[in-house]
């Protein structure tokens, strides 16, 4: 058995502590975006230039001619670190390391899960599958990843096949998934929901796993990623996504999942406040429907990184919705009418790397 990271001390904190930096692939593979792949950088570099501006944002820069525009394209924004990372795809929240903190929040480390792309869904995918340990090296590279100065950052390789999308935490304790997701035969075969559960709590410091089953949103391609579906606010605050419409294909689903996220309790054993964030009306692109979510928000530092999605009534509600949960923190809206062709948002093309808090305010350059 791989070495435990809560063994070793480490724990998964919630995306609304202190970032040190926000990891972010450079896309290049038309593929994911057909028709529309030459619109997608613009927004990349629009997200980079938000985020720059409140923490750091390390890009890795895929293949030689992807790496050569992301370079061209960022060489004069400050804050940020473009890295001769390879990749195969841009959905770095699925493939990147999780990163987790010491308890005595004095030291970084990463879980690295396993990665087949959604269940051998895409090929090719080895060098996104190789993302997180190439991640792992460049940070050890840099440094500044413990208090001491100790020149290593641990690692703890697991062998369950997760995506983070698929995953989702209040910080003490509490992690909501679904069974669609990490228990697909096509990803996990032969695991039972206990062995699942065992290696979230080793390698996430995690003590209770909400399976929020019942959800869906057509269209989505994770087999129902939690961070599509539900997010904690804070603990004890949880927004669910629920249909614009009651006609709407996805409606009955998201019912499903509002009713079984009510019932539940957290790992304090309390229940939850349950808040609906409702979801665009329909969109179908090329004959198809688009996965469109809110939920699909990023924190960083000071703000809420807001996907909006060309409908103004929704857009606007889910703005607004979102600063009043988050009165201490900026609401930045962006189109993301073009990157959801992709079938993903802002979260799943992010990943936060948590302040080490004996550090203090620094960044690499």
């Amino acid at each position: 058995m791989n070495p435990s990271a809560t063994d070793a001390g480490f724990q998964w904190v919630a995306e609304w502590e202190p970032h040190e930096a926000t990891w972010i692939s450079w896309p290049h593979n038309p593929e994911t975006w057909p028709g529309r792949f030459d619109k997608i950088p613009a927004v990349t570099e629009q997200m980079i230039r938000i985020l720059s501006e409140v923490e750091h944002v390390h890009v890795c820069g895929g293949p030689p001619e992807s790496l050569q525009a992301a370079r061209k394209a960022l060489e004069h924004v400050p804050n940020v670190t473009v890295h001769d990372i390879p990749t195969n795809d841009c959905w770095i929240r699925d493939y990147g390391p999780t990163f987790v903190l010491h308890r005595d929040r004095d030291a970084l480390g990463a879980v690295r899960w396993r990665f087949n792309a959604w269940g051998e869904k895409y090929h090719p995918h080895d060098d996104d599958t190789a993302a997180n340990g190439r991640i792992c090296e460049r940070l050890n590279r840099l440094g500044h990843l413990r208090a001491n100065e100790e020149p290593s950052m641990p690692s703890f390789p697991s062998s369950l096949v997760c995506e983070g999308g698929g995953l989702e935490t209040d910080g003490l304790g509490t992690l909501m998934t679904t069974s669609s997701c990490l228990m697909a035969a096509t990803r996990n075969f032969g695991w039972s929901r206990a062995d699942v559960e065992q290696e979230l709590r080793r390698m996430l410091g995690v003590t209770k796993v909400l399976w929020v089953d019942g959800g869906e949103l057509a269209g989505d391609d994770t087999d129902s990623h939690i961070d599509q579906l539900a997010r904690f606010i804070r603990p004890g605050i949880v927004v669910t996504a629920v249909s614009f419409t009651s006609d709407d294909c996805n409606a009955p689903k998201l019912t499903t999942q509002r009713k079984l996220l009510e019932g539940m309790t957290d790992a304090r054993d309390q229940s939850m406040e349950i808040i609906p964030l409702v979801t665009p009306p329909p969109r179908m692109i090329q004959g198809k429907r688009v996965p469109e979510s809110y939920c699909n928000f990023y924190l960083a530092n000071g703000i809420v990184l807001v996907p909006m999605f060309g409908y103004r009534e929704t857009d606007d509600a889910a703005a607004s919705l979102l600063q009043d949960l988050y009165p201490e923190r900026d609401i930045v809206r962006v189109d993301a009418s073009d990157f959801i062709w992709g079938l993903g948002a802002f979260h799943c093309a992010t990943q936060q790397q948590p302040k080490v808090s004996a550090i203090g305010d620094r960044s690499e350059s």
